[in-house]
């Protein structure tokens, strides 16, 4: 049950992306003719590969990371605090920051990953990104021969879904009916793309991407019917 697990035993994550290139002309020939054909389904006749490419920080195969947003629960005399940090850079080095904390940290078997819709989307983007820069899996992504009891990740949106495949619920959404406050947001996951190469304002990507960290771990806790987190124990590192 979710009300057993010890908090401090969780790493919240969420991870933002974009399109590898600034615009789909940048890609190599062969690069464009493997988009051109993976998205066929998606664009039918109603936009061109090129009009389409927007959305290519979805799949891992084109796009990148630009930062991966963590958060952690401490807990000392009684007193809570829910820390968060955010590794940035060249993908490869946020990719091996983001491993070496995992590794270091949160490698036992009681530990635990989190994300909202990160069964679907940040675990395995992670490690297919990781693999692509040729770099070692953490423990706690190499799903190869787990038995599904196994899998040690938690999924908000699961969670949310009590076994109903077919439902899918954003993260906003749940807060909203969940009652928990959301802070004023500057953007939204449609303008990452946009804020990141026409802006050029990481920034505000990262605050974005550490505000859904903050809303992950406040569903948890009001799944787990506890105090949610004040903006005192909310701690940026």
């Amino acid at each position: 049950m979710l009300s057993k697990i010890n908090l401090e035993h969780i790493l919240f994550l969420d991870i933002e992306t974009v399109p590898e290139e600034k615009h789909f002309q940048n890609l190599p020939e062969e690069k464009k003719k493997l988009w051109e054909e993976k998205t066929h389904y998606q664009r039918k006749e109603d936009f061109t590969a090129e009009e389409f490419y927007d959305k290519a920080g979805i799949w891992a195969e084109f796009g990148k990371i630009i930062c991966i947003s963590v958060g952690y629960f401490k807990k000392k005399d009684d007193k809570r605090t829910f820390r968060v940090t955010t590794f940035q850079g060249t993908e490869e080095k946020l990719l091996r920051d983001f491993s070496h904390l995992v590794e270091a940290h949160f490698y036992k078997p009681h530990h635990l990953l989190c994300a909202h819709n990160g069964k679907e989307f940040d675990f395995p983007y992670i490690a297919r990104r990781l693999l692509i820069h040729n770099l070692p899996l953490p423990v706690k992504l190499d799903m190869f021969g787990r038995k599904p009891w196994e899998v040690p990740h938690l999924d908000t949106m699961e969670l949310w879904k009590f076994g109903d495949y077919k439902h899918y619920t954003s993260l906003k959404l749940l807060t909203n009916v969940l009652n928990i406050p959301s802070p004023k947001e500057d953007i939204d996951g449609t303008d990452v793309r946009n804020v990141y190469y026409i802006d050029r304002q990481l920034g505000r990507i990262v605050s974005y991407c550490e505000r859904d960290v903050v809303a992950i771990a406040q569903v948890v806790l009001r799944m787990r019917q506890e105090d949610l987190l004040t903006d005192a124990e909310i701690i940026t590192v």
